[in-house]
């Protein structure tokens, strides 16, 4: 197959060009001059006028969608929005990740991967499930991580005051201890990933446990105690010090978690999300998240550029989960999943978690996911 006369938009060389795409058995086999490749391929999709990238990776996605009552259907969330690979994020945990694997992971056409929710219930007891006694069986999150170690690539842990309850900083400091054991065990980095919200904890006495690799995500939410601390003021001091550790700022946009005003703010102050992910589930589909593409335009909106956008939901999605150069890229011999976005011309208000509004002249949106080499066209209706 030939992906033909898109704007190729290459996170990894921060460079957009007009090119053609060559698919091969599931891989991306040349990458080439605008009609190098006419006539060597059966198949040929004219992206003409369309924008061409790497698969989409939504690392914070809910898609557990018949065991918790917020996850929507994997696919709804991935393919058919532009989407190869969506990350759920932790509505499963130990006691429960093999049925999630067997009813979410196995029948999807979109990669579904996991991070492990720190608790054994995940979310399928509702959102209170670090604050008993026995939410947290250490043991059992370590066999279940290497026993799926492919699927599952890094812990989750929700540290706000409704979460938690009296339990502070220790579910975070469990987190931390089985994300080490696992690194030990395997070789290779394994990163917790932590929600943020309402404080207790704080916010610094969080940031101050986190390492190199690790995610915060609704890191630009507009609550109290985020990342600026005070109107008027600068960034947190613990905020400035994790990202020199390597912590990683995710966007997690939600129902309630993110705001223009903090996300211009932080850019003023040189700060920008590492990764773009919608934290979809069943309550914000009609608003205020919508889709993936239109979580993407609202950075656009923002403040970041096209390539800065497309590399935070690409290349550094897959670097956040250790599968960089994999996924997320347009490299010859890299996995063929690939998104074809459009830019509609729309002025329709853009709306965040808080209710303030962004206009923009343009809106991205999925015209076709490529997932594997398969194309998967999207009706209007899908999107």
């Amino acid at each position: 197959m030939v992906i033909g006369g898109g704007l190729l938009v290459d996170p990894e060389k921060g460079t957009s060009s007009a090119g053609d795409i060559a698919v091969r058995d599931g891989r991306i086999a040349a990458v080439v001059e605008p009609g190098s490749a006419d006539g060597l391929y059966a198949e040929f999709f004219d992206a003409h006028g369309l924008l061409v990238t790497p698969g989409l990776i939504d690392l914070h996605a809910h898609v557990y969608d018949h065991a918790t009552g917020l996850g929507v259907a994997a696919d709804l969330a991935g393919v058919r929005s532009g989407v190869t690979t969506v990350v759920d994020a932790g509505s499963s945990g130990s006691d429960n990740f093999a049925d999630f694997e067997r009813t979410v992971v196995a029948p999807s056409t979109t990669r579904v991967l996991s991070w492990l929710n720190i608790s054994r219930h995940g979310l399928t007891r509702g959102t209170t499930e670090l604050a008993g006694d026995d939410d947290i069986r250490s043991a059992d999150s370590i066999r279940t991580i290497l026993a799926h170690r492919d699927v599952i690539r890094g812990v989750k842990i929700r540290m706000s005051r409704s979460v938690v309850g009296e339990n502070g900083l220790e579910p975070l400091r469990a987190a931390k201890r089985v994300t080490e054991r696992i690194a030990a065990e395997t070789g290779r980095p394994f990163p917790v990933m932590v929600h943020v919200g309402n404080a207790p904890p704080a916010f610094g006495d969080v940031l101050d446990l986190l390492g190199a690799g690790d995610v915060v995500t609704h890191a630009f939410h507009g609550k109290a105690g985020g990342l600026f601390p005070e109107a008027g003021s600068g960034p947190l001091p613990q905020a400035r010090a994790a990202l020199e550790r390597g912590v990683r700022l995710d966007v997690g946009h939600g129902s309630a978690s993110f705001a223009f005003d903090t996300m211009e703010r932080a850019l003023e102050y040189g700060i920008r999300p590492h990764t773009v992910s919608t934290d979809i589930h069943g309550r914000n589909l009609v608003g205020p998240v919508h889709d993936f593409t239109t979580t993407m335009t609202k950075l656009l909106a923002a403040g970041l550029t096209l390539n800065e956008t497309v590399r935070a939901a690409t290349s550094e999605a897959a670097e956040s989960i250790g599968l960089a150069g994999r996924l997320g890229s347009l490299a010859v011999g890299s996995v063929a999943d690939l998104a074809l976005l459009d830019r509609v011309e729309d002025t329709t208000p853009l709306v965040d978690a808080e209710g303030r509004t962004r206009t923009t002249g343009h809106r991205l949106t999925a015209v076709a996911t490529v997932r594997a080499g398969v194309t998967h066209r999207i009706r209007k209706a899908d999107a």
